[in-house]
């Protein structure tokens, strides 16, 4: 088991000018962070590795598909731009040094169609997994795609679906992420849905059910390290918690009061909560 954190809780964007956050994360415990590529190029990412290589840092990397390149969309030209997107986003992945590509990549955040996912959309779907994974294939990468809430998706939102959907995608390089978040809102056993996932998981997101500080609400964290260590899984499980300190993304991720006194709180309490946690799940 690796820990990480998600910069998403600082940033949209990492520069030079985050390094002591990531010297702090570093000196907490962490073994990696989590970056969000949501702008720059390939160059920038290179360099931002070469410091988290100095640092001793891990990492993976996070991702949204924003409005006009929907891959699910029935306009040619936005599928289109959504291939572009993953090229563009898993070139900029593998400057950095990351092998895993989490996150939402199968639909246009926050858009609604007003119905559930149709038959049509499923297979643009498909077609598009194939293709970005193809794609990430030939870097050495994979895709960890997340189920979200109902309230931030309507393509997948429980293991279930995700799992049978990866079934018929049926790449080696499209695989999936739980998040203890949206597995509390969506499952009706959220430990049970760990089960449910396992042979396709190769990432997960630590999250309270209020976006917090883990080990401060309800999320049963005892019970989750335990399912997770009976799937024998031992990849990355990185805390995800939001703020009001991006407005933009607090709009986005529906985030309208703070959670915790503080970020560093988060990280220097949720490492402990990890690392504790998976401890006694033995």
């Amino acid at each position: 088991m690796k820990t990480g954190f998600n910069l998403l809780l600082w940033t949209t964007h990492v520069t030079a000018e985050h390094t002591p956050i990531l010297k702090s994360l570093k000196k907490a415990g962490y073994d990696g962070v989590e970056i969000p590529i949501f702008e720059g190029m390939p160059d920038h990412y290179a360099k931002l590795g070469e410091a988290l290589d100095k640092l001793g840092l891990g990492r993976s990397v996070v991702s949204v598909i924003g409005p006009g390149k929907n891959p699910l969309s029935a306009s040619a030209t936005e599928r289109r731009e959504a291939v572009n997107y993953a090229r563009w986003f898993t070139d900029c992945a593998s400057a950095l040094g990351a092998d895993i590509l989490a996150g939402p990549m199968h639909s246009e955040l926050g858009f609604f169609s007003g119905d559930g996912a149709t038959a049509a959309e499923r297979k643009r779907g498909i077609s598009f997994h194939r293709a970005a994974g193809d794609y990430a294939a030939k870097k050495n990468m994979r895709y960890a795609l997340e189920a979200l809430n109902r309230f931030e998706s309507y393509f997948f939102n429980t293991m279930a679906q995700l799992s049978d959907y990866l079934d018929e995608v049926d790449h080696p390089a499209i695989k999936a992420m739980y998040d203890t978040f949206h597995a509390n809102i969506e499952e009706k056993d959220p430990v049970a849905a760990i089960k449910t996932i396992k042979k396709h998981l190769i990432h997960v997101h630590i999250s309270e059910n209020d976006r917090g500080t883990p080990g401060k609400g309800h999320v049963p964290w005892d019970a989750t390290y335990k399912a997770l260590r009976a799937a024998k899984y031992d990849g990355w499980i990185t805390i995800e918690a939001f703020s009001r300190a991006l407005p933009a993304l607090a709009a986005a991720t529906r985030v309208w009061r703070d959670f915790f006194p503080s970020r560093e709180s988060v990280y220097l309490e949720g490492i402990k909560q990890m690392k504790s946690g998976w401890a006694k799940a033995k």
